[in-house]
């Protein structure tokens, strides 16, 4: 099988299916280069016609514990929101059938990637949740895309109390397609992926645009909206500050509400 290894990505194609593995140990932190090396990575599987299928996925630790805490600093938080937001909104473009494996921790960022997937396919073990409000901040991705996977409510619930949630609990909200045994993801994954790939590529392509048709023209501008709040508005607050600087100092936060 060939395979492209990068310092935190590794792309493998088999067939018709192509396998991104989210590499950068011991939780799959989701860093600027990474970032970069999904952007490249995701050009080039979306280029080939012969790939109709994209199958993202961590390992047995983590999916992805989010995005790095670092890259939230004033110095790089405008880098980081526009190349993270630009891999979300690759693979919401995508003409592929998006698949997300979860296993162990999928918080954050790494929540907000494997949530724009097509399907979703998760341990009943693994570790759900948005915690960025946590940090003085909260997750763009999901302030937008989440009330329309699992409603409003749940989507406040989740975003606004940073609780964490099971796989079972993903998939009993929306959040997730299904939830097995850590030890069944792989065999139900491919499952799927047998059936997709007796269908034509064409009409799979098409039937997703129309599912996302509507839902796409939203989430494009209120991810946009959510961006300009984050960078104009929450980012400036001394909250934001002081709540990335506790975490990076191991310390607990002293909110001050300005």
């Amino acid at each position: 099988m060939p395979s492209e290894s990068k310092s935190r990505v590794i792309v493998a194609t088999r067939g018709p299916v192509a396998s991104v593995q989210l590499t950068n140990p011991p939780l799959n932190v989701i860093d600027i280069p990474m970032m970069h090396e999904l952007t490249k990575g995701l050009a080039e599987i979306e280029s080939r016609p012969d790939i109709s299928v994209i199958i993202f996925e961590g390992d047995s630790r983590a999916f992805s514990a989010g995005v790095d805490i670092k890259a939230h600093l004033p110095d790089q938080v405008q880098e980081m929101l526009t190349s993270f937001h630009s891999v979300i909104r690759t693979i919401v473009a995508s003409r592929k059938i998006t698949i997300a494996a979860v296993r162990g921790a999928c918080l954050g960022g790494g929540a907000e990637l494997a949530a724009v997937c097509d399907l979703v396919y998760t341990a009943r073990d693994a570790t759900w949740g948005f915690p960025e409000i946590k940090l003085g901040c909260y997750p763009p991705v999901a302030a937008v895309a989440l009330p329309a996977l699992v409603g409003q409510k749940r989507a406040c619930e989740l975003i606004l109390t940073g609780r964490q949630i099971s796989g079972d609990e993903a998939v009993a909200i929306g959040l997730a397609s299904r939830s097995v045994v850590a030890e069944e993801l792989s065999s139900s994954v491919q499952e799927t992926v047998a059936e997709i790939q007796a269908l034509s590529p064409s009409a799979l392509a098409l039937a997703k645009k129309s599912i996302y048709a509507w839902d796409a023209i939203h989430f494009d501008k209120g991810l946009a909206r959510a961006e300009k709040i984050y960078l104009e508005e929450l980012i400036q607050t001394e909250d934001a500050r002081e709540g990335i600087a506790a975490f990076l100092e191991k310390r607990p936060p002293q909110w001050t509400g300005r």
